[in-house]
């Protein structure tokens, strides 16, 4: 299979984000990151579930991926499918209980994903494989667009990789954080199934069409 490119709208611009996310749509995009952050779990504050409402008829097609990067993410589950979401990834960092907390996801109708802190491990996700639609790599520690990659986090993808095929899993592995046109190829070798760009896509010269068709060109 490709990797699927999946526009992190967190780099759109906010005055116009209708507009970016059906953009994003015309431009072939499958997936829409949304990262959705408290100020406490990090130290920015994004949007919720009624912005995301609000854009889920900009772009009925795609499939909009909602990363919480929040303190109490089960209280999220409920609003984050009422307002359109698809696949929802929670911090392993901050589940008391990550089994029931996927479980949850999944009773809600969406797909269930963990995302993994720079320096998180593997080890907490050994006895959830089986919950796993998906395991976001977080390739920059999270909070903030426009950073720079951590090289380290290729490694990172080709053990989870591995352990995929070791234990029969089915996740997709995404990456997120400073994914661009010279940090995409090797992701995709070590493993990568989704590419989350942000800054890449929203800021190059050509658009967000033009960012989409750069990372395609890299990969393909």
């Amino acid at each position: 299979m490709a990797p699927l490119l999946a526009p992190s709208l967190l780099a759109a611009d906010f005055s116009r984000l209708g507009e970016q996310v059906r953009e994003c749509a015309l431009a072939g995009a499958p997936y829409l990151h949304l990262d959705v952050m408290d100020g406490h779990f990090v130290p920015n504050l994004t949007f919720g579930a009624g912005l995301i409402r609000a854009l889920r008829s900009h772009a009925p097609e795609l499939v909009f991926d909602a990363h919480l990067m929040v303190s109490r993410p089960d209280d999220f589950i409920a609003p984050m499918a009422e307002a359109g979401v698809n696949a929802l990834t929670v911090h392993a960092e901050a589940c008391l209980h990550l089994q029931r907390t996927l479980s949850a996801i999944r009773a809600a109708g969406m797909k269930a994903g963990v995302a993994l802190n720079p320096a998180t491990g593997l080890d907490s996700l050994r006895y959830v494989l089986g919950d796993l639609d998906l395991v976001l790599v977080m390739t920059v520690n999270p909070g903030f667009g426009g950073q720079s990659f951590l090289p380290q986090a290729a490694k990172k993808v080709s053990e989870l990789a591995a352990l995929r095929a070791e234990s029969g899993a089915s996740f997709l592995i995404s990456v997120d954080g400073g994914v661009d046109a010279k940090t995409a190829p090797e992701l995709v070798r070590s493993g990568a199934d989704i590419l989350v760009s942000g800054s890449f896509v929203f800021g190059h010269p050509g658009g967000i069409a033009g960012g989409l068709a750069a990372l395609k060109d890299v990969i393909s």
